[in-house]
This record gives C-alpha cells, structure tokens and sequence, in this order.
C-alpha cells in the first residue's frame, strides 16, 4: 500500500499563489509517476500535471504557464506551485501515484476568491 499526504492547501486572492505539497510513504516506489488531479464542485475531476522521475513533466492546457510540479524523490513528495490563481481553479486537488494501480491523497481545498 501507498499512503498519500497533501498539505498546502487553503484561501487566496484572485492573482495570488499557493504551493501544495504530497507526501508519499509505504510501498511507494521513486520511480514512479507522480501527479496531480483537481475536482471542482458539480464537475468531473480533470488532470492538472504529472512528473516523472527524471522530472519531465505535462500539463493541462488550462494551467500551462501558471503551475509548476516538482519533485524530490529523497523525499518522496512532489509538489505543485500555483501562481496567478483565479476564481476558477477553485477545487479540491489530489496528489496521485502510479504503479500497479493508482493511488490518491485525500484531498485538499483551494478556494480563490476575493
């Protein structure tokens, strides 16, 4: 089992910026894929980016040019830097991890609103 842990999370201003942190413990392998997925109220969860272990990374063409994803693999975490927010990337976003299955953190909350 992998276990997956966000942080970073919360509240901020149209324009402003957040960085969230994952976490990942367990049978958690450096090698693997790493990522995250956003879910907004009422739509379906949708790729933010994902890294890979040699830190080549892909966006979703609604976030290029805002968010960043990085990675330590001395620590297992990957991290997604947010800049220049706006209303509509309020949602709850979820750090993920691919092996043999899928595996996702709980969740956390980024609302962008003045």
């Amino acid at each position: 089992q992998v276990r997956l842990v966000e942080s970073g999370g919360g509240l901020v201003q149209p324009g402003g910026s957040l960085r969230l942190s994952c976490a990942a413990s367990g049978s958690f392998l450096s090698t693997s894929v790493m990522g995250w997925h956003r879910q907004a109220p009422g739509k379906q969860r949708e790729l933010v980016g994902a890294i890979l272990s040699d830190g080549f990374t892909n966006y979703a063409d609604s976030v290029k040019g805002r968010f960043t994803i990085s990675r330590d693999n001395g620590k297992n975490t990957v991290y997604l830097q947010m800049n220049s927010l706006k209303p509509e990337d309020t949602a709850v976003y979820y750090c993920y991890t691919l092996q043999s299955r899928t595996y996702w953190g709980q969740g956390t909350q980024v609302t962008v609103s003045s």
